[in-house]
């Protein structure tokens, strides 16, 4: 019988494999690549500080055992101010559909429990989407990866951007603007983040209007105007091309060959998606889609965080 356990930071490493042998198993069955990192050569050094990240801030994951005592599944919420969010739900091939998921969601994803509303960024597995529903969730929109290589094109703006310090202020201003995008604060997150990615806040009147993260994964983005977003994605794409560039010495900008970027853009960001398609980005295969039991936020004028395991 399959037994159910909390599983231990230290155990970060066999959550992620349970992960990459689902992720590619999925991509196989639905004809696309789900993997943003299938080809590195070491993915889990990529990966690592993200899982630790949530192991760290996130509620318990719960850890699925067979009869053989070998992890065959586990699923992770993260809460932040009120909202809980399904980050992880992965079970391994060979025990799907056997009740393994189900189980796992009782206990990783509860309603109520310290939580006002519960959401997640669901792949297109009608499996997983189903049980979703049941969950009392409802589908907002769908979220698609725009592909393209990174220009250092910039955008007219008044904006001042500058680089983000994890200073209280900050902090409290980056609060202030996801309360009014998003829809509730992630002061954790942000920490995290400005270590991990190249970030800038917009300023206009010497107030915080919006920020930016760009590195690798890009994002988040968010805009209190939804006019706004081109200067912030033109930065991101331009700290990526600065990037790429850093990575081939005596190349003074990226070339042919220089690696594409991501941006992870909700359909309902009009401003986003005309500014990315008008420079060349197209739509990668891989959808997925925000699902929550309440009201979503203002996704008109956001980004989400890629990869995308939490808006």
């Amino acid at each position: 019988m399959t037994s159910y356990r909390p599983a231990t930071f230290d155990e970060a490493r066999t959550l992620y494999d349970i992960f990459e042998i689902t992720v590619d198993d999925l991509s196989r069955r639905m004809g696309y690549q789900a993997n943003s990192t299938a080809d590195d050569p070491d993915p889990w050094a990529v990966r690592r500080p993200l899982w630790e990240h949530l192991a760290r801030t996130g509620e318990p994951a719960w850890l699925a055992i067979d009869d053989d005592g070998r992890p065959i599944g586990y699923a992770r919420s993260i809460l932040r101010d009120g909202d809980r969010e399904l980050t992880e739900f992965f079970v391994l091939p060979g025990h799907q559909s056997a009740g393994v998921g189900r189980e796992l969601l009782v206990r990783a994803f509860p309603a109520g429990a310290g939580a006002a509303h519960r959401s997640v960024i669901a792949t297109g597995d009608p499996r997983a989407l189903g049980r979703y529903l049941k969950a009392g969730l409802e589908m907002r929109f769908p979220i698609v990866t725009f592909m393209g290589r990174p220009s250092t094109g910039t955008v007219r703006t008044d904006l001042g951007l500058e680089p983000i310090e994890a200073s209280p202020s900050i902090l409290a201003a980056l609060d202030r603007v996801d309360r009014r995008v998003i829809g509730h604060r992630r002061t954790e997150d942000h920490r995290w983040l400005v270590g991990q990615r190249s970030a800038v806040v917009a300023r206009r009147a010497g107030r915080v209007v919006g920020y930016a993260y760009a590195g690798r994964f890009q994002g988040p983005i968010a805009a209190l105007d939804p006019a706004d977003l081109p200067a912030l994605l033109a930065w991101a794409a331009s700290t990526a091309a600065s990037t790429a560039a850093e990575a081939a010495p005596g190349q003074a900008a990226p070339g042919p060959a220089a690696p594409e970027i991501g941006f992870d853009v909700p359909l309902t960001n009009v401003v986003a998606v005309r500014h990315l398609l008008e420079r060349g980005y197209r739509l990668d295969p891989f959808v997925t889609y925000y699902l929550s039991d309440g009201p979503a936020g203002r996704f008109d004028r956001y980004v989400i965080t890629s990869p995308p395991l939490f808006i």
